[in-house]
């Protein structure tokens, strides 16, 4: 068996950057994390997607530091949004059924513990069969920051 692992109150100090180490297109804004959470998700439901899970990373590693073995704290606040496109599901699981690995999709955003007020907002980087995916994303995040 093979085993592959695969808004304008906020437009202030708006950049794109990519980590080589972990592929994610990001943006950074400035503004309150609360605000920037619900552009978010507004943006999601105005996408016509139900938001399936909003997980609360950044509290479950503040709450968790000692417990684990931490020292510093990573960020102020980080969530995560997930949700699912039965279209574009479909489109990019008929272009290769192993995209299937990919869903639920995901729009992650944190405000670093040494960066209060920045807020970065971004996605994944997929393949090129999964462009439908990122397209969809790009768009709900260009919307939440108001990039259009």
């Amino acid at each position: 068996m093979r085993i592959t692992f695969l808004l304008p109150f906020v437009l202030a100090g708006l950049s794109v950057t990519a980590h080589a180490e972990s592929p994610a297109l990001t943006h950074q804004v400035e503004g309150e994390f609360d605000d920037v959470a619900f552009a978010v998700e507004n943006a999601i439901i105005n996408a016509g997607l139900v938001i399936d899970h909003r997980s609360f990373v950044g509290e479950m590693l503040a709450r968790t530091k000692e417990d684990v073995g931490g020292s510093d704290d990573l960020f102020t606040k980080a969530d995560v949004f997930t949700f699912c496109s039965a279209i574009v599901s479909r489109q990019v699981m008929e272009a290769d059924i192993m995209n299937i690995q990919h869903c639920p999709y995901s729009i992650f955003m944190f405000e670093a513990a040494d960066a209060p007020g920045t807020i970065t907002v971004g996605r994944r980087d997929y393949g090129p069969s999964m462009e439908p995916v990122a397209e969809m994303l790009d768009d709900i995040i260009a919307e939440a920051l108001a990039l259009n």
